[in-house]
């Protein structure tokens, strides 16, 4: 898979130097003050899925997020139970958002962590660029760790998105949207690189509200799953998942 690795090596490099030069071209905040506003959500899944993996053992998931943003800048603070370390996930994300036009760049940390259990916690660079106008919206992202799980070393995953929104309302109530995702992930050891890949329908409702159905699969087999899981054979199974969510 050194072909793939390159290639993620490759779009990673381009994304991160794209990012750098809108920032460093950006007239800053003297031109478009900026607002602090804060958020958050709350999401209740049939299953945990990360990168089309289970991470609940294919168990139902209760999912808090709140959200601070200054400009361009960025932080979140997302939780999770999980079928890992003590079966808690909290998760930190920060970092900036640059634009060009219509295209949103993105230069993160992600800090994973699991409180009271084993010593598994890692950090991702996340860099991404994102395309919107009209109903349509594209997006390509990496992710790259320098110790993945602190089991696998370092590990890189890129991902392609695509979505399209509806105009008008659906029954004269829901306001849908359908996307999905494919991306190839490689680590250095242990684990086998693999594919995943998901599509699904949103359901926007009550403003506030949103109904998401998706299917997830990989190409990963019940023998490569244990391994990359440590815990389960059929959490890279093909799957549909449902999900509700709370904004506010």
């Amino acid at each position: 898979m050194a072909r793939g690795r390159f290639l993620t090596g490759t779009i990673a490099s381009g994304i991160l130097g794209a990012a750098l030069v809108v920032l460093a071209s950006s007239p800053g905040f003297a031109e478009d003050p900026p607002k602090l506003t804060l958020a958050g959500s709350a999401t209740f899944a049939t299953d945990y899925m990360f990168r089309s993996i289970s991470n609940t053992k294919n168990d139902p998931a209760v999912q808090p997020e709140f959200d601070v943003t200054y400009g361009m800048f960025f932080f979140t603070l997302w939780g999770s139970n999980t079928s890992f370390g003590k079966n808690v996930e909290i998760d930190y994300y920060g970092g900036i958002t640059p634009k060009w036009g219509d295209i949103t760049f993105t230069i993160a940390g992600n800090a994973y962590t699991y409180p009271g259990g084993d010593d598994i916690d890692y950090f991702e660079l996340h860099t991404a660029a994102a395309y919107a106008k009209g109903p349509w919206s594209l997006a390509v992202h990496n992710y790259w760790s320098p110790d993945n799980f602190q089991t696998f070393g370092n590990s890189d995953a890129i991902e392609g998105d695509v979505g399209y929104n509806f105009t008008g309302k659906l029954f004269g109530f829901f306001t849908p949207s359908v996307s999905g995702a494919v991306g190839f992930q490689s680590y250095d050891k242990i684990a086998s690189d693999y594919t995943y890949w998901n599509v699904g329908l949103t359901l926007g409702f009550m403003k506030n509200w949103s109904a998401d159905i998706r299917y997830y699969d990989t190409t990963y087999d019940q023998d490569q799953c244990f391994i990359n899981t440590g815990n389960s054979r059929t959490a890279c199974d093909a799957r549909v998942v449902g999900a509700i969510k709370a904004t506010f």
